[in-house]
């Protein structure tokens, strides 16, 4: 059994939980910027900044760090959007802390955890999430395009996640606005940046927002994954191991103008 498997085996032993109760949160209502318009609009590499207090492959990483102080750190050093882990078993987070950085921020949120049922999707928009991620490794074609439809109703962006060019095909046939190629691979925890560079090969979609997800520590990394064509990137072990986050989130955004000229 890979990682992947064993997370959704977990998964699946809370759904009953979770269909047992109505989510209640007090939500601020705030109107926040588009995300897929953030992308497809810059000249600057975009940064998606994740709380992430744990994962399998590293165990604990940051336990310590308050979701609040570390994601107002994220919008002040001027991040795209604030991914926050809600899945608890092997990354330790939760829905109360997507409900905190919802309440505290202003731009977009995203809940990232393990979809496969609707209820997780009420959760994360009754806590206030503005971008939910669908992964399709982890999701058969009837439930990847039965779940984003869901989403889409209700009014959510929807980051699509691939590892490879099968993938990417299945995501593209959703019409997927943004889609995150996943550098890490969910089997084996594998990290190579070398898979953003591959699914850039095959990206041929006008206006879908192409981002690159893990393995991002530097502004050398920064400036691989946008020389094959990254709009952003979602960044989250570095960022929470950071000395210093809006320095180092910062010399992330690095300017795409000059190669890839007006975007679409």
């Amino acid at each position: 059994m890979t990682i992947l498997d064993k997370i959704i085996e977990q998964k699946k032993t809370e759904l009953p939980g979770l269909h047992a109760q109505t989510p209640s949160f007090t939500v601020v209502e705030k109107q926040r910027p588009s995300l897929y318009e953030t992308l497809i609009r810059a000249d600057k590499l975009q940064v998606i900044a994740e709380m992430k207090r744990a994962s399998p492959s590293k165990g604990n990483i940051a336990t310590h760090i308050e979701p609040v102080e570390q994601a107002l750190q994220y919008e002040a050093a001027g991040a795209a959007c604030i991914s926050v882990l809600t899945e608890q078993a092997f990354f330790k987070g939760s829905f109360a802390d997507l409900y905190n950085v919802v309440n505290a921020v202003s731009i977009p949120v995203l809940c990232k955890d393990f979809m496969i049922d609707p209820v997780q999707i009420d959760y994360a928009k009754a806590a206030g999430a503005s971008v939910i991620l669908l992964i399709v490794a982890a999701l058969s074609d009837e439930e990847l395009a039965s779940l984003f439809a869901y989403a889409t109703d209700l009014g959510l962006e929807i980051l699509v996640e691939v590892h490879d060019v099968e993938e990417l095909e299945r995501a593209l046939k959703l019409k997927a606005k943004i889609i995150g190629v996943n550098n890490r691979n969910l089997k084996t925890f594998v990290v190579d940046l070398i898979q953003t560079e591959e699914i850039a090969k095959h990206f041929a979609a006008d206006g879908v927002a192409f981002i690159s997800e893990s393995g991002i520590w530097n502004a050398e990394d920064a400036a691989r994954v946008a020389n094959a064509g990254a709009k952003g990137v979602l960044v989250g072990e570095s960022l929470m191991r950071s000395g210093d986050v809006v320095a180092d989130l910062q010399s992330l955004q690095i300017d795409i103008s000059k190669k890839f000229g007006e975007t679409v």
